[in-house]
């Protein structure tokens, strides 16, 4: 069982940037595709981005493409997703998962962007 660990979240103004961390802990973490979610006040979960076992395959939703970059270090067993041009929009509480709808998440790190 691998348990995720996010990190990296805060308050930024708009158009700034954040790079939010996922360790991983446990065996088989570089055999997983990865992915991050968000989810916004009052809304429901949404899939960001995800990346698979060796990085070569990368997706990413159409509100983040050209702003957020996914990458991971399978050596550290950690998952990044570093955000730039952050919009206020972008406010939501950010998990990383092993399941692309959201199952087996971390606890997740809360993302506030706002002047």
């Amino acid at each position: 069982q691998v348990q995720l660990v996010e990190s990296g979240g805060g308050l930024v103004q708009p158009g700034g940037s954040l790079r939010l961390s996922c360790v991983a802990s446990g065996s088989s973490f570089s055999n997983y595709w990865m992915y991050w979610l968000r989810r916004a006040p009052g809304k429901g979960l949404e899939w960001v981005s995800g990346i698979n076992s060796d990085g070569g395959d990368i997706y990413y939703s159409d509100s983040v493409l050209g702003r957020f970059t996914i990458s991971r270090d399978n050596v550290k067993n950690t998952l990044y997703l570093q955000m730039n041009n952050l919009k206020p929009e972008d406010t939501a509480h950010y998990n990383c998962a092993q399941d692309e709808d959201g199952g087996r998440r971390g606890q997740g790190t809360q993302v506030t962007v706002s002047s």
